[in-house]
Parts: structure tokens; C-alpha cells; sequence
């Protein structure tokens, strides 16, 4: 009963922490979703606001509930984002100026709910294309500068989308005069205020409420302010300070026969392009995302699995009216900090978005523009510092040339310029590098392959049985994302095959240069060699590539840089021969203990072999009160505490074991269940005698057992005299 109990107590703590954390997600999820239907549904589709606001949250629960219930991260929160949601609005936009060229009383709704369902299951078709067919690495493949381009290019969209949002004018050359206005400038700089404080607290504080906490409190002060000036709720909204309530949100299915049949078909392929858009940037989002959340919460997820769930989210989401997303770094990551673990975090994120259909119109009646506004600007600002300023640090000069070009082109002309100049670029990219097919020349082993420096022969024996320690991989040519990639999975498998591998080298004297996006792979062989404890040494780095892999904090504290190969095959062989001596000096040290203690050199070897040794780390426990005793502990180096469990929970040390000390030797003839629990003081090294080897050598070795039996007779009688004296001292 108790076991249940404690198992059912732990489960509901975390069904507690999932809620906490998904709901924590929710605000965030909640104010984006605001600004991501007023970003969409702005200029001539602000009258259908209501409908946006159904679309943005039906997404958000769709897709939150089917990547929550799906997802190889279990804690993932989703929903539209903010490069996806650029895009749509760009889409949307699009097809409503075409509308209106052709028919300035055209309707707007139906055509433009049916271009957002339809691109969003297409994007989910696409997407569940690349994960069963394991193209989604293929985007790996894409110069990095097209993709920074890209997603540059959505973090300009946002910041003009967030001027719209503020003043209700979209930037162009012939509305800069209305920016001049006193009440248009203290928007602007009401909401610059607020993209200020986003940003100095999402890089100051280290808590995960604090965006949150933001927000919350740019709503609560700017009504505080309306009320010190005496200003009322009707009057913010008619000179524009807040929002005009729409109406309840109106879900709408749009796939009715007569919908379907006064759609402009003819716009068609003149959207094309911004429909490739949404599918690239969708793609491009969920892969980034997902290896953003991998870094920040070191787990690993399943590429292919997570193209399927999302693509499958999105058609799902698409069927019902919704727009395209994927799972959210920013919010999984704060449902991951709030302790959120589980699968419920992404179905209460989905709850509460089901939840805003009803409440979502009235807050937004209450909302300051310069909140939401202030939230996109900080979005987007932050979109262009991560690929217009950060990125200049990875690049090339032609790189990052190519990068802006990029961005300036698809903001001016559109996507499908982008994504012929994306083209060229990649072609050009692959043309330069035509010979990296393969990264690695040859392979080798440090029982293979030596330094040139002569040794004894004890050293060359210690290394002819130890050289699998060390591995070597000969790299060349050209490495970026894909060869790196490829480089990673082979280590993995490396690793795997030859688990007593201890020093792994990389040698770049072959290699042409280094992609700045190939340090991702370079960080996850890092992470999956400390792991392993395994020490990576880079032999031969040049100053360039040591420039991008420093960059990106790969070249740090455990990572060894040496010029020579041969000076790094010594340095390798050193540490192993010294670890060797390390381990055979112990040996003799235990030896000799036994052989002091059985006065026998043959019954010492015996006993050694029938021990197994173990290391423990300080304040490790070894063995608890209560536990069979099934074994005994020879101390050979370290310090141990024997404790005694007190009434209120505590522990007690009532002795301390140094080094040539035994602990156990009663319970293992006795067979009575531990009195005390053992626990390591001190980083310490101990060989175990188990009950099975004890009663084999009573069986094989007789003499052997009546010496031990002889030995533990002598421990328990010296503790015995010392426990006398100390009562006898304490009763004067």
C-alpha cells in the first residue's frame, strides 16, 4: 500500500508540474497568438478580426494537442510562430491585393480562410513527405546564408507588421507623412519601450516567468496610466491607444460548395511562390526549433518523427480553417523550466487556447497596442539581430553579402525572387565544393598508429593492450552542415563499436575549411563524447577553422588543440601509460595488504580475484541500513562513514573507515540485514567480496576461508575493546 501510494503521490506531482508548466507556456502562447492574428489580419482584413482570432487559437490547440500527444519530446509545446505566422500574413496579404485589384467590392473572408487551409495542408503534406522519406535532413543541405536570408527576411516582415499593428498604416513612401503625427509617435515609442524591457529581461533574467511577468505588466501599467490621467476605457480606444473589441470569435468552415466555386482560382499561380514560403519556412522552423530545444534541454529528438507529427498537426489544423505552426522553443523551454515534463503540458497549452475562443475577443478590447506591438517589434527585432548581426560573426564576407541581398530581396520583390537567388547560391555553394563527398580520408587506432618517439618495452606492451583507447579520424576537404553531419553520425557509431575508446582525435591538415553551420555537429560529438567520457583532441586546426569552431564556444575547457599529429599521439600515450601505472601501483598496494593480512602471496592473488573493484564518489551512498547483507568492503583507498538512521529522518555518523580497512564482515557471516547504512566521505576505491565468491572459497580453498574467518574474528574484536573503553570513559 505504501508503494502505491508513493507511486501514485509522484505521478500526480507531476501531472501538477505538466499543468504548471503548460500553463505557464499558455500566456506566452495566448499573447502571441493575439499578435499573430492581428499581424495576419490586418489593413482590409481587420473587419474579420474575430475570425482570425478563431483560426489563431483553433491552430494553437490543434497543433498543440496532436505534437503534444505525438512528439519524441514529450514536454514540446506548439503552435503558430513567429516565422510561420510572417508568412501567412504575407500569403493572406498577397491574394488580398489581387482580390481587390480585380474587385474592390470582392468578398474577402471565405477566399482568404480557404488560402490559409489549403496552404497549411499542403505544408502538412509536404512535411509528412520529408519525414517518411528522411528528406527533412535535405534542408541541412541549404546554404546557410539562404536560410538566414529567409528567416531575416520574416524578422523585417514582423517589425513592419508590428507598425501596422500600432498605428494602423502599413510603411510605405506615401504614409511616412501620417508617422508625424504627436499621437502616432507616442505609440511607436510606447511600444519601442516595451520591445526594450523584452528584451533586457528575457537577457537579464534567468527565471522562466519573466516575459510573462512582462506583459502581464505593460497591460496592468497602461490602464494604471489611463487612470492617472483620467483617461477611460471608451476613450483609449477611440483616440488609439487600444484595440476596438471585435466581436466574438466567429470559427467559420470554409468548404462549402459555393465557397469553393467563387474562389479565385486564376490567383493561383501568382501565389505560388508564397506558398512555397510558408512550406519552407514551416520546415525550416520545426527542424531549428527542434535542434534548439535539443541544445537547451540536452535531449535528443527524432528528426523524421517530428516532420511526421507536425506535418500531421498541420493538416489536421488546415482541415479546420487553421494556419500553419510547429513546436515552439520559447514556450517549451519555459513549460521545461516551470518543471513541466510530460505529455499534459501540450494538452493544457491546447485547453487554454480552446478556452480563449471565448475570452480572447474581450481581452484584446482591453488590450494597449503598444503591448502586442511592443511583442511583435521585440520579435522581429530579435529575428534580424540573431541573422543580420550575430550571423556576421560565422560568415564570409560573400556569405554574408549573399545573406542581406537575400533579405532585401524578398522583402522588395517577394519569396519567389528569394527562392531563385536561394537557388543560384546553393548551386554556386555546391559547385565551390564539389569535392567534400567524403570528410574522412582514414581512420586509425592507437595500437596501429604510434607516435614516433621510442619507448621500453613495458611502456609498448601497456600500449599494444591498451591502444584501442585511442582513435584517430584522418578528416579533408571542405566540411559543412551535411558532410558534418555525416562525420557526427559516424563518431556516434564509433563510439559505439569501440566503448573503450578514451581519446578521439580529429586531424584537419587535409581540411579545405570549415561552414559556420557545421558547428552544430561538431557541438553534438562534443556533448556525446563527455558523455562517453570521452577527450576530443584537434590536431592540425587552422586559424579559420579554429575561428568558427571558437565562435561557436565548441573550443573550450576538455578540448585539446595540438599542432603535430605525431605530438598528439605522444600526448595521448602518455596519459594512458601514466593512468596504467596509476592502476598497476594500486594493485601492488593491494597485494601487499592482502598479503600482509593472509601472510601468503597465493592466498592474496586469490582473494583479489574473487573481489570486484569499485569507485565511488564522496557522499555516494555504498550500501543502506536495511539491506541484505551480501557482501563485504575492502578500503583500499579513500575514507567511509558508517551512519545510523536517527528517529527523525537524520542520519548519524557514529564511525569513519580510512584506508586498509574493512567494512561488512559481520553481515556476511552472519547474513543479518544491514544495521547502518555505508557512505563514501571521500572520492574512495573499494574491492567487494559477495556472499557467492565468500562461500566458494570456504568450498575451494578451505585454508583460504579459516584465514579470512580468522581476520573478521580480529576486526570485531579490537572494535569490540574500542567500544568498552568508550563506555567506560563516558560512564566516569
Amino acid at each position: 500500500m505504501i508503494g502505491r501510494s508513493t507511486y501514485f503521490g509522484s505521478r500526480a506531482k507531476r501531472a501538477i508540474n505538466d499543468i504548471i508548466g503548460g500553463s505557464a507556456a499558455s500566456v506566452l502562447g495566448t499573447t502571441f497568438g493575439l499578435s499573430y492574428a492581428l499581424l495576419i489580419f490586418a489593413g482590409p482584413l481587420s473587419p474579420y478580426l474575430s475570425y482570425g482570432i478563431a483560426a489563431t487559437f483553433v491552430s494553437s490547440a490543434v497543433i498543440a494537442t496532436v505534437i503534444a500527444l505525438g512528439s519524441s519530446l514529450p514536454f514540446g509545446v506548439a503552435g503558430p510562430d513567429s516565422a510561420t505566422a510572417a508568412v501567412t500574413g504575407i500569403l493572406a496579404a498577397s491574394l488580398v491585393e489581387r482580390i481587390l485589384a480585380a474587385d474592390p467590392s470582392a468578398q474577402l473572408l471565405s477566399p482568404v480562410l480557404i488560402t490559409l487551409a489549403l496552404s497549411t495542408v499542403v505544408t502538412g503534406i509536404v512535411l509528412c513527405g520529408l519525414g517518411l522519406t528522411r528528406m527533412g535532413r535535405a534542408i541541412r543541405y541549404v546554404p546557410y546564408p539562404v536560410i538566414g536570408g529567409f528567416l531575416g527576411a520574416t524578422g523585417l516582415l514582423i517589425v513592419l507588421g508590428a507598425v501596422r499593428v500600432i498605428t494602423d498604416h502599413p510603411v510605405q513612401l506615401n504614409t511616412l507623412l501620417r508617422f508625424t503625427n504627436i499621437i502616432t509617435i507616442s505609440e511607436l515609442s510606447a511600444a519601442c519601450a516595451m520591445a526594450f524591457v523584452l528584451y533586457v529581461t528575457s537577457h537579464r533574467s534567468r527565471g522562466p516567468f519573466g516575459l510573462p511577468a512582462v506583459l502581464i505588466g505593460g497591460v496592468i501599467a497602461a490602464h494604471l496610466a489611463f487612470w492617472i490621467i483620467g483617461i477611460s476605457s471608451e476613450q483609449a480606444r477611440a483616440i488609439g491607444w487600444t484595440f476596438q473589441p471585435p466581436p466574438p470569435a466567429a470559427f467559420m468552415l470554409p468548404w462549402h460548395a459555393d465557397e469553393l466555386s467563387h474562389y479565385p482560382w486564376s490567383a493561383v499561380p501568382d501565389l505560388l511562390g508564397n506558398l512555397v514560403a510558408v512550406i519552407f519556412v514551416t520546415a525550416a522552423s520545426t527542424l531549428f526549433n527542434t535542434t534548439g530545444i535539443e541544445v537547451a534541454v540536452h535531449r535528443e529528438a527524432n528528426l523524421e518523427r517530428e516532420l511526421n507529427v507536425t506535418g500531421f498537426a498541420n493538416i489536421l489544423a488546415g482541415a479546420l480553417a487553421g494556419y500553419a505552426g510547429c513546436v515552439s522553443v520559447s514556450r517549451t523551454i519555459l513549460n521545461f523550466s516551470s518543471g513541466g515534463r510530460g505529455r499534459l503540458s501540450g494538452l493544457t497549452a491546447a485547453a487554454v487556447s480552446l478556452l480563449m475562443l471565448a475570452v480572447a475577443p474581450a481581452l484584446l478590447g482591453y488590450m494597449p497596442k503598444f503591448v502586442l506591438g511592443g511583442l511583435l517589434l521585440y520579435l522581429g527585432a530579435g529575428q534580424l539581430h540573431k541573422w543580420i548581426i550575430e550571423s556576421r560573426k560565422r560568415l564570409s564576407n560573400i556569405e554574408y553579402l549573399s545573406l542581406l541581398a537575400i533579405i532585401a530581396i524578398v522583402v522588395t520583390w517577394g519569396f519567389v525572387p528569394g527562392v531563385l537567388i536561394g537557388v543560384i547560391i546553393g548551386c554556386a555553394t555546391f559547385a565551390f565544393s564539389a569535392a567534400r563527398i567524403e570528410s574522412i580520408k582514414f581512420s586509425f587506432d592507437g595500437s596501429e598508429y604510434r607516435s614516433s618517439l621510442d619507448r621500453s618495452r613495458d611502456d609498448q606492451d601497456v600500449l599494444l593492450a591498451h591502444g584501442g583507447k585511442i582513435q584517430g579520424l584522418n578528416l579533408q576537404s571542405y566540411l559543412f552542415f551535411g558532410s558534418a553531419n555525416r562525420l557526427y553520425q559516424h563518431v556516434k557509431a564509433l563510439l559505439l563499436l569501440q566503448p573503450e575508446c578514451r581519446y578521439l582525435l580529429f586531424d584537419f591538415k587535409l581540411v579545405t575549411g570549415i561552414d559556420s553551420s557545421a558547428a552544430y555537429s561538431f557541438a553534438q560529438i562534443k556533448r556525446s563524447a563527455h558523455d562517453l567520457g570521452v577527450h576530443l583532441v584537434l590536431v592540425h586546426l587552422s586559424a579559420s577553422a579554429e575561428k568558427v569552431l571558437r565562435s561557436s564556444d565548441f573550443i573550450t575547457d576538455g578540448i585539446t588543440t595540438i599542432d603535430e599529429l605525431d605530438h598528439a599521439l605522444e600526448w595521448c600515450e602518455n596519459e594512458i601509460i601514466m593512468q596504467h601505472q596509476g592502476l598497476a601501483q594500486e594493485a601492488a598496494n593491494l597485494r601487499d595488504w592482502f598479503t600482509r593480512m593472509l601472510d601468503s602471496e597465493d592466498d592474496a592473488d586469490e582473494l583479489i580475484r574473487r573481489c570486484q573493484r569499485i569507485e565511488v564518489a564522496a557522499a555516494e551512498i555504498i550500501v543502506r541500513a536495511g539491506d541484505a547483507a551480501d557482501s563485504m568492503h575492502f578500503i583500499l583507498d579513500g575514507r567511509v562513514g558508517i551512519m545510523v538512521p536517527a528517529d527523525d529522518g537524520r542520519a548519524t555518523r557514529v564511525r569513519s573507515l580510512g584506508r586498509y580497512t574493512t567494512i561488512g564482515e559481520m553481515g556476511l557471516v552472519s547474513h543479518a540485514p544491514r544495521s547502518a547504512t555505508i557512505q563514501a566521505e571521500v572520492a574512495s576505491v573499494l574491492y567487494v567480496l559477495n556472499t557467492r565468491q565468500f562461500e566458494a572459497i570456504k568450498t575451494d580453498d578451505p585454508a583460504l576461508g579459516q584465514k579470512l574467518l580468522t581476520y573478521f574474528v580480529s576486526v570485531i574484536a579490537e572494535r569490540l575493546s574500542f567500544a568498552n573503553q568508550t563506555i567506560a570513559v563516558l560512564r566516569r
